[in-house]
């Protein structure tokens, strides 16, 4: 039998509040473990790649990444780097309202991170996107899935499905989860194929 995937959750800029639906689902769930990235408010790209490469080393079992914003740059750029030791570990990736980090005028706290890498990543993976939100338009999200691979799910107009959002423990996220670990489980990627996810398609409308 198959190890339960240890949920890494990626915090974006400034970090997850305690009314984040990440912080709920440290408590809610079992598995789940946040990681320290360091300089939440002057963020570094090599910095949280090598916080997250650490992170991701240190399971001794497979491991699904949650991110969240920025943090979901993070996951696209330490793919991009990363042994195939490593992304061997990896059974998935949750990514959530990343931001449009090549936005003409992006904040200067985000520009460390672009441009966003475009290389399909090597594991199943889910990008999760708002109608509304602030900080990408939907129509470079769908492009931003089809480039890293990702089944893009349409959210409808959830804001940054942050804190602000309201969503408490935001129970549609956590099936995606439980969807993303079933699928991956049945139908796992080649660590370094670059091939696309294989999971079953979702519903659309409001995640």
């Amino acid at each position: 039998m198959a190890a339960t995937p240890v949920e890494l959750i990626i915090p974006g800029l400034f970090d997850s509040g305690p009314d984040h639906w990440q912080s709920h689902w440290l408590t809610l769930r079992p598995n789940a473990v946040r990681v320290e990235l360091g300089g939440w408010h002057a963020p570094s790209r090599d910095l949280w790649v090598a916080h997250l490469d650490r992170a991701i080393g240190r399971q001794r079992g497979p491991a699904v990444l949650v991110a969240h914003s920025l943090g979901c740059l993070a996951v696209a750029w330490w793919a991009r780097e990363a042994s195939a030791a490593r992304l061997a570990k990896v059974h998935g990736a949750l990514l959530v309202a990343p931001p449009d980090v090549d936005r003409p005028g992006v904040h200067p706290l985000l520009q460390p991170f672009a441009p966003a890498p475009s290389g399909r990543l090597p594991f199943p993976s889910l990008l999760v996107a708002s109608r509304d939100d602030p900080y990408a338009d939907f129509p470079r999200l769908a492009w931003l899935a089809a480039a890293w691979g990702s089944q893009l799910v349409d959210a409808g107009p959830c804001g940054h499905i942050n804190a602000e959002s309201d969503l408490g423990d935001w129970p549609q996220g956590l099936g995606l989860l439980e969807r993303l670990i079933d699928g991956g489980r049945a139908c796992p990627s080649q660590p370094g194929s670059h091939a696309g996810p294989r999971l079953a398609p979702f519903p659309k409308g409001r995640a």
